[in-house]
């Protein structure tokens, strides 16, 4: 199941960009096992095992990490790993005694997956922070906004999931395969920062060459645009256009039928606002039902602006499996797809150290061993 299968993780248990990671290389078919603490640790926010997505489709063992017994168990995993995921500020793994010397000891073709905010060195590498202070850093935060209004937070997806898990589960992949060559692991080491700075290559090379104004909001794919923009329906709801070449522009101006309107020239900037008025009022004699079956499946480059709750019942979402139901709860599908090796959401969420016995015999421990690291208290 999945292009993965085969491949072993251990997944130090964190919050946010790790779990993340280990989800989507589970999705992907590999056997991840999630170490958590054998008591509960307060990562994150209160919610019920079951709608924690980003903890689905792994085991869930219990060990004490401070415990010698518990920390040998650990390493007795990396043994027998591929890659191991921890999101510890820089120094604690080696602390506990599972640092990547301590690791590859055990297995020196074990690719060591690191995620942090600011990355294993540097001058404020150490500190506190989450996604909002990471992507402020790199532009990615000023770029995202209405002109003369304030830096828009766009979720945490820029640098927990887009910066941070994505280019972690890349970075693991890249480096199993290349251990495989060279028989050496190697760390990964995935600053948050590096990964939305990443994201904004296209940007950086754009505002180099002059294309690209550094005042949020004026651009032609910041919403500065009439073109590329979102507009408000008589309903109260909203509709996304990004009529950026011509041809796709044509298209939008016939449907609202401003076709044959004297307008100014789709890019000359200093009109671009009384150009999005005059969009602007149109998209306000339709509901949004009525603009999506006008404008829906043209090249006009329309969706409608869904909610969490209507996006999985959209009949191309639906078409296509994006959205699937795992006891109940609606969650994304595994992404990307593949056509042979077809993956899948192995299992839900896990309860803390819900397969601490099942998951840690399937990897070599004995009914004996288990007990006595219970009856140390390495485990639970």
């Amino acid at each position: 199941m999945g292009p993965l299968q085969g491949i072993k993780v251990v997944e130090l248990a964190g919050i946010g960009p790790g779990p993340m990671c280990a989800m989507l290389l589970s999705d992907l078919g590999a056997d991840v096992i999630r170490v958590d603490r054998t008591q509960d640790s307060g990562l994150g926010m209160k919610r019920e095992p079951q709608f924690d997505l980003l903890n689905r489709g792994r085991r869930s063992v219990a060990i004490d990490l401070k415990s010698t017994a518990g920390r040998d168990s650990v390493l007795r995993l990396v043994g027998q790993a591929d890659a191991l995921i921890e999101g510890f500020r820089p120094g604690v793994t080696e602390r506990l005694g599972l640092g990547p010397d301590d690791c590859w000891s055990h297995n020196p073709r074990l690719v060591y997956g690191r995620m942090t905010g600011w990355g294993q060195d540097g001058p404020i590498a150490k500190a506190a922070g989450h996604d909002i202070n990471y992507i402020a850093l790199t532009g990615a935060l000023h770029a995202v906004g209405q002109k003369n209004g304030p830096p828009v937070l766009p979720l945490n997806l820029f640098g927990d999931f887009g910066g941070g898990a994505l280019y972690l589960a890349f970075g693991i992949a890249c480096g199993i395969i290349e251990a495989r060559q060279s028989g050496l692991g190697q760390v990964v080491d995935a600053a948050m920062t590096d990964g939305s700075a990443s994201l904004m290559t296209m940007f950086y090379g754009m505002l180099a060459g002059g294309t690209w104004n550094d005042t949020r909001g004026s651009n032609a794919v910041d919403g500065g645009s009439h073109f590329y923009s979102v507009y408000e329906t008589s309903d109260g709801l909203y509709v996304s256009i990004g009529s950026i070449e011509a041809k796709f522009y044509a298209e939008l101006l016939r449907l609202t039928g401003l076709a044959d309107a004297d307008l100014p020239a789709q890019f000359d900037r200093e009109r671009w606002e009384e150009l999005r008025s005059h969009l602007a009022s149109v998209f306000k004699t339709k509901t949004r039902a009525e603009w999506t079956e006008i404008m829906e499946g043209t090249d006009v480059c329309f969706a409608p602006v869904l909610s969490l709750s209507e996006a999985p019942e959209h009949p191309h979402n639906k078409a296509r499996n994006t959205f699937v139901e795992v006891e109940g709860v609606v969650q994304p599908a595994p992404a990307p797809r593949f056509s042979r090796t077809v993956q899948a959401i192995q299992r839900p969420p896990a309860h803390r150290g819900e397969h601490t016995d099942e998951a840690l015999q399937d990897w070599g421990f004995s009914a004996s061993e288990l007990a006595a690291l219970r009856a140390d208290g390495a485990i639970v």
